[in-house]
Parts: structure tokens; C-alpha cells; sequence
């Protein structure tokens, strides 16, 4: 049976998981995990999550995990307490921690240039600027080096002067943490973080214990054992491997401010850098405005909500999906790890139903929600092939799929191996947004992939053309040209 996109959107609408976004606070923790116990299921569902788990935290205590569905959908191995996720970039706010641990230690100035403990130009040339980057910079995303290099590292925006988010940065103090403690990263993590909270389930790359990991899962919930690149296996940015349980050690550190000062524990809590209204990394961001209600610390996001001030981070890996949030009052904390791509397309109504108060960070970052007409069409694709499918989009509501949203579908679409249907979707949101340099450059790109040179470089061109600027695409010019006969 064939879905058209209008009716994929009604079934959708009509057989997801019920409403949740206007669900009160619940007093009882037995309320609430009876809820998310009943929730949870349906938003998997819905959504196409293979596998999730859960902590909640009251009062710096877990006081429920639960893991629900399956590690791997090719075996059918369930989550449990003891699975590990891929935590993506909650392992951020794990090395601000221990970067925290040596300024506490007198060994690192939070204010110092990071070229007066690792002298030489890094990999960034010789910019001047590189010397004014500190550990600061780094913790609060006010580096100006881009999230991550397309080609040679350069500082993109003055340090200091405006928050862009850069896993970069973390790279780089990593290195600087290196040299300052004589031992490889993962040896000073484990010294100064990871064995004195008692983490013992978490490790930077994969565990050795292969059996207990959540596999990463694609768009329609088929594994993926090689989603992450394996050169990121080991990153600091993004590269940590842990449980449920564990993390909340570290959740409960941070409440708790073990092994920091007072002052310096707060530091991390207040605000360093408002954060711009737009993509996360900020560097392009025309006009760039500052969100009244969202800020970043050192390592962690800072948002006000309906309910009072609260600390949070997201991670992303492509395949896997992680969030954490923590309320001051009432000390109220959330965990969630994910083994999918669609991991944070349900984010909202579980928190709504775990917190009851809206999350000003969610909005920012943008994530579609499972019920988001382009998760609809992209079921739509998945079941009868894009060229229907988008037909059929073209035939109905006037309205648009937003720009950003078409053109992340397009590369999910390719990740997925889906080269034809990606095609068709990107050549959808060039017709739909025939002024922005960025769909041409992105069809472009897929074209490319696909072996279809010349029509890469004609689209190519129409995105240089629109966007002199478009350094991406003004390389890839010059690359396929003198590859042509």
C-alpha cells in the first residue's frame, strides 16, 4: 500500500504519540515515570527509534533509568541498564570539567593565551589572532574557529567577540591539556574524571566489550555499525562511549560542584557569551542577534525557561543522538541517549512530560519533530520513492518545507546510500529557493557523489555565482576542472 505525502501527513498526525507538550509538573516521581513509561513506546514508534534509555535525577540522586527497545535492530539485543551510547558532544561539558580540575589546580589559566603552554601555530598558519585564544574561548565557543574544517584550520571570527559553536576548539585544548599533564587525553580523563566519580562503564572511543553497545541506526531504524567515522572514534569533542548510570555521576558532580571550588563551580554555571539566534556554529550568521534567553557557560549550555534557570547540552553523531538537562529549582535532571538519527525528533514531548516547561535550547537548535511535515514526506519517500513522493508534495499545501529542513533531508538521503531520491529532493529545494547559493552548492555536492561531474559543475556554478564568497564551492570548481579531459 502506497501513501500519498497529504495522507502519510494525516495518518502521522492521527497515529502518533499523544500530546505532551502542555503536560503539567507532576509532583510524584512515580506520576512521571509511569508517564514516560507509557509515553516513551509511542513517541519510539512514531518517530522510528529504535532504542533509547532514560535517567531521571531528583535532589542529585538517580532515582529512575529504563531502557527501552533495542541496541541493534539486526539482533534484536535489547537496551539495559549496562548498554553504552555514543554520548556525541555530551562529552563536552565532561572536559570543561576536568579543563576545570586543572585551573583549580593552579596548573591552567582560564585567561591565558594557550599558545604560552603550547608555543607554535597549531594548525592554524600564521594568524596572529591564534595568540589570543584561551581556555575560556574554547569552554564557551568564543574561538571563531569553525565547528569542523572543510580544509585548512582558520580563525573565522576575532576571539572573544562572538559565540559560534566549534568542536574545534575542544581539539585544540585537548592538545594544549596534553602537553600541560605529559600523558595522552584519554589517560588524563581517566585520572581526573572519569575514576575518581566512578564512571567504569565510560571510555573515549568504543568499549572493549563490543556486546554492550548501542549500534547507530539510520532514518527507517536499519543499523549502521560504521556510521561514525572512524577517525573520530577517539575525538574529545565527541568521541565518548558511556551509560546512563555513569553519566549521572557526573550530572550529580556538577549539582554538586565535587572537586571544584565554589567560585569556580559557579563560574561554570554563569554566563560567559549570549548565544546567536540561528544555526549553532555562527560564524556566517548575518546580522547576528543575541538571545535574551539563551547563554553558554563554561562547557554548558544556559537556558531560562518557564520554570527557572537550567544547564543542558545536546550531542549529535549523525546515527546517534543524546540530551541532557538539569532544572536549579527544583533540582530536577534528564538523560537521554539515543542509538538513532531521529533520536531528538521526540525530545520535546518526553521533557515536556519529565520537566513541564518548555526547553528554550531545543527551539534553537531546530531539530525536527517526529510529526514535522518533512519527517512526513521523508515516510513518504521511504515508502513509495521520491519522485511520488515529491509529486505528490508538489500537488498539495502551498507552503514550503523550509530550506535548511529539504536540504538535511537531501544529505540524510545520500547518507543512506539513497544517491537518486537525495538528487531529487535537493533539485525540490533548488526549485523551491532558487536565490540561495546554498542549494545549488548542495546539489552540487551530490551530483559529485554520484559520478555526475558535469552536472555538478553546473550546479557549481550557479551557486558561485550567487555567493562569490562560497569558498566550498569555488574549490570543488577548481577540482573537477582539472579533472576533466
Amino acid at each position: 500500500m502506497q501513501l500519498s505525502w497529504l495522507v502519510a501527513v494525516a495518518l502521522v498526525s492521527a497515529c502518533g504519540a499523544p500530546a505532551a507538550s502542555n503536560a503539567p509538573p507532576r509532583s510524584s516521581p512515580a506520576d512521571v515515570t509511569t508517564a514516560l513509561t507509557a509515553l516513551i513506546p509511542q513517541l519510539m514508534e512514531a518517530g522510528d527509534v529504535p532504542g533509547l534509555a532514560i535517567g531521571l535525577l531528583r535532589d542529585d540522586q538517580l532515582i529512575w533509568q529504563h531502557g527501552f527497545g533495542v541496541a541493534d535492530a539486526g539482533t534484536r539485543r535489547p537496551v539495559t541498564r549496562e548498554t553504552v551510547f555514543q554520548t556525541a558532544s555530551l562529552c563536552k561539558p565532561v572536559f570543561a570539567y576536568a579543563v576545570l580540575k586543572l585551573v583549580e589546580a593552579g596548573e591552567l589559566d582560564l585567561d591565558r593565551p594557550l599558545t604560552s603552554y603550547l608555543p607554535g601555530s597549531y594548525e592554524v598558519g600564521p594568524d596572529p589572532r591564534l595568540g589570543q585564544i584561551t581556555a575560556r574561548h574554547v569552554l564557551s565557543h568564543t574561538t571563531g574557529f569553525p565547528n569542523w574544517r572543510t580544509g585548512a584550520l582558520t580563525i573565522q571570527l576575532a576571539p572573544g567577540t562572538q559565540f559560534s559553536y566549534s568542536g574545534e576548539g575542544t581539539v585544540y585544548l585537548a592538545r594544549v591539556v596534553e602537553h600541560i599533564s605529559g600523558e595522552p587525553f584519554e589517560a588524563f580523563m581517566q585520572r581526573t574524571v572519569l575514576d575518581p566519580l566512578g564512571m567504569t562503564h565510560t571510555s573515549y572511543g568504543p568499549p572493549a566489550d563490543a556486546s554492550q553497545i548501542a549500534i547507530p541506526h539510520g532514518l527507517w531504524g536499519a543499523p549502521d555499525a560504521s556510521a561514525r567515522p572512524p577517525s573520530r572514534d577517539r575525538n574529545p569533542a565527541a568521541g565518548m562511549y558511556t551509560t546512563i548510570e555513569d553519566y549521572a555521576r557526573f550530572v550529580i558532580a556538577i549539582r554538586r560542584g565535587t572537586g571544584l571550588s565554589p567560585a569556580l563551580r559557579a563560574q561554570m554555571l554563569a554566563p560567559q557569551v549570549q548565544v546567536i539566534d540561528g544555526p549553532p556554529e555562527s560564524i556566517d550568521t548575518p546580522a547576528p542577534r543575541r538571545r535574551a534567553d539563551l547563554a553558554w557557560g563554561l562547557g554548558w549550555g544556559l537556558e531560562t525557561t518557564t520554570g527557572g534557570a537550567a544547564f543542558w547540552h545536546w550531542g549529535d553523531n549523525g546515527d546517534t543522538k543524546a540530551f541532557v538537562v538539569g532544572l536549579a529549582q527544583p533540582r530536577l535532571s534528564v538523560i537521554v541517549f539515543a542509538n538513532s538519527v531521529n533520536g531528538l525528533s521526540i525530545i520535546r514531548e518526553l521533557l515536556a512530560v519529565a520537566l513541564g516547561v518548555p526547553q528554550p535550547g531545543l527551539d534553537w537548535l531546530g531539530y525536527e519533530t517526529y510529526d514535522d511535515p518533512v519527517r512526513v514526506l521523508a515516510r513518504a519517500i521511504h515508502l513509495q520513492g521520491a519522485e511520488a513522493a515529491l509529486r505528490d508534495y508538489r500537488a498539495g499545501p502551498t507552503a514550503r518545507i523550509a530550506e535548511p529542513a529539504l536540504n538535511r533531508l537531501g544529505y540524510q538521503l545520500a547518507r543512506a546510500h539513497q544517491l537518486t531520491d537525495a538528487i531529487a529532493v535537493l533539485a525540490q529545494n533548488v526549485a523551491d529557493h532558487p536565490a540561495s547559493a546554498n542549494t545549488y552548492d548542495s546539489l552540487a555536492e551530490i551530483y559529485e557523489l554520484a559520478g555526475a561531474s558535469d552536472k555538478a559543475v553546473a550546479n557549481y556554478e550557479k551557486s558561485v555565482a550567487l555567493d562569490p564568497r562560497n569558498a566550498h564551492g569555488v574549490a570543488a570548481l577548481a577540482r573537477l576542472r582539472r579533472a576533466t579531459p
